[in-house]
């Protein structure tokens, strides 16, 4: 049988309308009851949303997730009177009923669905009709038509985009829980990423007590936002001041350790950065950085070398961000400058002291932004002192109680913050 000309390929007719005749979706979201997530997430679930949630094994993921599927189906935050749906692929009823238990959540309309067969999961749906749904994991669904075993790059494939097209007629949010490689990417196709509305990546060390949450795609809100979350034997806590949490173990006195005030999306964080320089017992001295871009550490040096008249040659230096944290934001350099002047000349910084600043090749500090948002930061955990790019300090008012030194170098800037 011939298909009309006229006929779109999917077989179905669909008519151009002018944008401005279409009505905007309404903007009102879902709270999950956990205020970090819904930070990250832009201020709570769009309806219809596909929210992919990644990290390593043993994280938190399932925690996070079971705790806010329990929230949104006891009612906490929605009157909505219909079940969540929370389908497990890796673990049995009685697992996730275990764990709720240590959680201390039980909510009758939370629904758990033992099953790996997609057909199945979306039928289900369909006859109980949640206000949101959960699946762990999306590597572990598979599709009858489809020959190859679950977690295959056609299965995880097609599997999403049939989960996607279930959705999105029905505003049902979805949270897919993936797998990560070795290299912390989730496993499966770049296909994936680009179906689902938002990425989560859950970031920190097991060994530690909390966890970061860091959206890297979100249609519907920011990129820059995160979540902090502290691991405790009743599940995620979400921490209000994480400024606080990290600068809780800092030492007073030690050489080599500042502060530095970083933004990450709206919000400022403090964080201790520290360095070691010591003498290399080897022709080539090393170089090592955790929290801090590798190739930065490294220009930085050779500005503090070349600018500043630190021999640095013949040393090891190695930068560490206490608490897991990420800083990519440019600045960090004014941080990773004094600190490895401090451990270089075996000078402790004034433990009231914050600095931030970008630096260029020159030797020159650059300004940066939200200045004010650091600074009152920096007030409201009690530092006195700040040391800023003197762009920055012609432009803005005095803080109470802070005493903001401009600079405009790093030679500036080393005397500056070891006095």
């Amino acid at each position: 049988m011939e298909r009309s000309p006229s006929a779109p390929p999917g077989g179905s007719r669909s008519a151009a309308v002018p944008l401005s005749s279409v009505e905007p979706a309404a903007s009102g979201r879902i709270s999950t009851g956990i205020g970090e997530l819904d930070r990250v997430l832009g201020g709570g679930i769009v309806p219809g949303s596909l929210i992919l949630v990644g990290g390593d094994p043993g994280i938190g993921k399932s925690t996070l997730i079971l705790q806010a599927a329990a929230s949104l189906a006891g009612g906490e935050t929605t009157d909505d009177p219909r079940p969540v749906l929370y389908v497990t692929g890796e673990e049995s009823p009685q697992q996730i009923a275990l764990r709720a238990s240590r959680l201390g959540v039980s909510p009758s309309r939370l629904l758990l669905l033992a099953e790996t067969n997609l057909a199945e999961i979306l039928r289900t749906a369909e006859s109980c009709g949640p206000q949101a749904m959960v699946i762990d994991s999306i590597q572990t669904v598979f599709l009858d038509e489809i020959s190859s075993a679950p977690g295959s790059i056609s299965q995880v494939r097609e599997a999403a985009g049939r989960i996607l097209m279930f959705a999105k007629p029905r505003h049902l949010p979805v949270f897919l829980i993936g797998h990560v490689t070795k290299d912390g990417s989730i496993a499966g196709p770049r296909v994936l990423e680009h179906i689902v509305d938002t990425v989560l990546y859950f970031e920190g060390d097991r060994g530690q007590a909390f966890r970061i949450v860091r959206a890297v795609k979100n249609r519907f809100g920011s990129t820059n936002e995160i979540g902090v979350f502290e691991m405790k034997g009743t599940g995620l806590s979400p921490v209000a001041n994480p400024s606080a949490l990290f600068l809780s173990e800092r030492p007073e006195g030690s050489s080599g350790s500042v502060v530095v005030a970083s933004m990450e999306g709206n919000r400022p964080i403090l964080v201790e950065l520290q360095a070691l320089v010591t003498p290399t017992p080897y022709g080539t001295p090393r170089r090592s950085s955790i929290g801090v871009d590798p190739g930065r550490v490294s220009l930085l040096l050779a500005v503090l070398e070349k600018r500043a008249g630190l021999p640095l040659i013949g040393q090891d230096v190695f930068v560490n961000v206490v608490g897991g944290i990420q800083l990519d934001e440019p600045a960090a350099d004014l941080a990773v400058v004094a600190a490895v002047a401090s451990s270089m000349r075996e000078r402790a910084v004034d433990p009231r002291t914050v600095v931030f600043g970008e630096v260029g090749l020159a030797g020159e500090v650059r300004a940066v932004a939200q200045v004010e948002a650091r600074l009152a930061e920096a007030a409201k955990l009690g530092f006195t002192r700040c040391v800023v790019p003197r762009g920055n300090r012609e432009k803005i008012a005095e803080v109470g109680g802070v005493e903001i030194v401009g600079v405009s170098d790093v030679r500036e800037a080393v005397d500056a913050v070891l006095g």
